[in-house]
């Protein structure tokens, strides 16, 4: 019985879903806002009764709506495009998260809301909808304009951060308080878990899905990344993240394989069903009685979403060196709320924190904000017109010379060179670091069953430490000797750069050798004393450490050579998968 009333439910919201995305498509409205109002049509709420009888399925079928969709995004993600997106996506999208978060905090606390409401609703506010603008571009035919693609990169920069806002959510609701210490804690583990994530996920999902797909069966690829999709929700969920999380990471990955376009083209159908459940069940859960109750918030919400995004990516923009027409056009295109405001207030939900009334107030406005998205972009050009006009000579003339001034300070020549060198040095010692991060962080966590394992040959606790560490210590360095390396050629840099002949005289080249020789063992101790921070709960006694250090440097010195070479390997396949997905495109 069970079985029939699921296949009934699942009928009517496709049937109601297809006619009334049809009559949206015809009215040029995007279709999901079809579908949140094929989902009131059908719901509880709407009379004369409620045409679904299993609400609970249809949520858990929502959920892995959920899951396609932020794996989509993330199929979509690459790590080249969020090189390229520049300062402009990196300055607006903080600038607008920050402020927009502040905005809702403080619209929520003025209504009387609880403190957990209202900084939901300021998480809520804070993204915008990458499905809705990516359509209302197309259909405007302003895709590959220059404004265009610089809302695209503030994109790719907000789902990251949007991520890591659902992962501090996700803290705060179980702890119950923001300490600063906190936050900072969740956001560097949150960093380090993406960092490892990324570089093991694209060293060996890739090489996967390219041996599967030499068999030239759709059917063992779309299964193989499904299971590689699910099994890393799950990992992810083990380790106490979201599961949007997960498959937008997973997502992320295999952008970076050969096989991506022919991912996207089976994935597809899969992703536009269940994401259609998705938002149905989004109007399932409108009451209208609520929208009529919280009009007043929803209108002066939905007032703060386009003039606070305008203004915050607007000014974002700008600040990063973009003209005021170009800045106007990329704060009114991003001026809207969508699936990802639905996620983070189905979060409050499920965590049961938030009230009942946020999820419908929060779909209201994102309605009205999508409505008006195409308006606004269309707008964005006679606006800037008018402004221009209004702007006093005297200020137009400070906005062209603090845009030439930016251009002025930026490295010409050989300095933009050798500032890319040092970019490029820092990211790969960085990377290295949180491998060795992960693998101290792991030896940690495991540290209990692995020291109830050992107990059976080796009874004192002090020794498990020491073996622990010490086994953790060897996987390391490699990593660690390739931290030192990078470290020590940009202390050459540093000292050719730094150490002037006019300053040291006939002393220049020991001066630039002695400098060259510190820096790199300077940033070595300090590594050895974060990770000792790190790792205080497995960290062996002095003696027994002292010990370690002693047979890990014998180690490294003996096995130097076959290190780099080990380590050289896995740079190689790391840049051949990001090189060879390249080049496939």
């Amino acid at each position: 019985m069970h079985a029939i009333s699921f296949i009934q439910d699942l009928a009517v919201i496709m049937l109601i879903a297809g006619v009334v995305t049809v009559i949206f498509h015809r009215l040029r409205q995007p279709v999901v806002l079809g579908y949140i109002v094929a989902g009131f049509l059908i719901g509880p709420h709407t009379p004369p009764f409620s045409l679904i009888h299993d609400e609970d399925t249809i949520k858990t079928l929502a959920e892995l709506g959920v899951i396609f969709l932020m794996f989509c995004l993330g199929l979509e993600f690459s790590l080249r495009k969020l090189f390229k997106v520049g300062a402009t996506a990196f300055i607006a999208a903080f600038l607008e998260i920050v402020l927009m978060i502040w905005i809702g905090y403080e619209i929520g606390r003025w209504f009387g809301w609880s403190t957990m409401d209202s900084l939901f609703l300021g998480a809520i506010l804070a993204i915008s909808s990458t499905t809705i603008i990516v359509k209302a571009l197309n259909d405007l035919k302003m895709k590959n304009q220059r404004f265009a693609q610089l809302i695209f990169g503030v994109l790719i920069v907000e789902d990251i951060l949007g991520i890591g806002i659902i992962a501090l959510l996700s803290g705060i609701a179980v702890s119950g308080s923001v300490s600063s210490g906190e936050v900072f804690s969740t956001v560097g583990k949150l960093t380090l878990f993406m960092i490892v994530a990324l570089v093991v996920g694209i060293l060996l999902v890739p090489r996967v899905l390219a041996y599967v797909a030499r068999f030239e069966s759709n059917e063992m690829l779309l299964i193989t990344v499904l299971g590689l999709c699910f099994g890393f929700c799950l990992l992810v969920v083990k380790l106490e993240y979201s599961m949007v999380l997960g498959a937008f990471l997973i997502g992320a990955i295999m952008a970076e394989s050969r096989q991506l376009l022919k991912i996207e083209r089976l994935i597809e159908p899969i992703r536009d069903m269940f994401s259609a459940i998705f938002f149905v069940a989004i109007g399932l859960m409108i009451d209208p009685a609520i929208l009529v109750a919280y009009a007043w918030p929803i209108a002066v919400i939905t007032v703060a979403v386009v003039l606070g995004k305008m203004v915050s990516c607007g000014l974002g923009a700008f600040i990063a060196g973009n003209d005021g027409r170009t800045s106007l056009r990329v704060g009114m295109g991003l001026s809207q709320i969508g699936e990802f405001s639905f996620i983070i207030a189905a979060l409050g939900m499920t965590l049961q924190v938030t009230s009942d009334f946020l999820y419908p107030v929060a779909v209201a406005v994102s309605a009205l904000t999508t409505l008006s998205t195409p308006y606004l972009i269309r707008a964005a050009d006679p606006l800037s017109a008018k402004l221009a006009g209004w702007v006093p000579q005297r200020v137009g003339r400070v906005f062209g010379l603090y845009g030439e001034w930016l251009r002025s300070i930026q490295p010409q020549g050989q300095g933009a060179l050798l500032a890319s060198m040092i970019r490029r040095i820092l990211l790969q010692v960085g990377v290295n670091l949180a491998l060795v991060m992960a693998i101290f962080f792991s030896a940690g966590y495991f540290a209990g069953p692995i020291a109830r394992y050992m107990g059976q040959w080796v009874s004192d606790p002090r020794w498990h430490n020491a073996l622990i560490w010490g086994a953790a210590l060897l996987l390391s360095l490699a990593f660690l000797i390739a931290a030192y390396r990078k470290l020590k050629a940009l202390s050459m840099l540093l000292a050719e750069m730094g150490v002037k002949p006019e300053m040291a005289g006939r002393h220049t080249a020991r001066v630039r050798k002695v400098v060259a020789e510190v820096i790199p063992l300077v940033s070595l101790l300090v590594i050895f004393l974060l990770l000792a921070a790190l790792s205080a709960s497995i960290l062996p006694t002095s003696e027994l450490l002292i010990l370690v250090g002693l047979v890990a440097a014998a180690v490294a010195a003996v096995l130097w050579r076959w290190f780099i070479r080990v380590h050289t390997r896995m740079q190689v396949a790391l840049l051949e998968t990001l090189g060879s997905n390249q080049d496939s495109h």
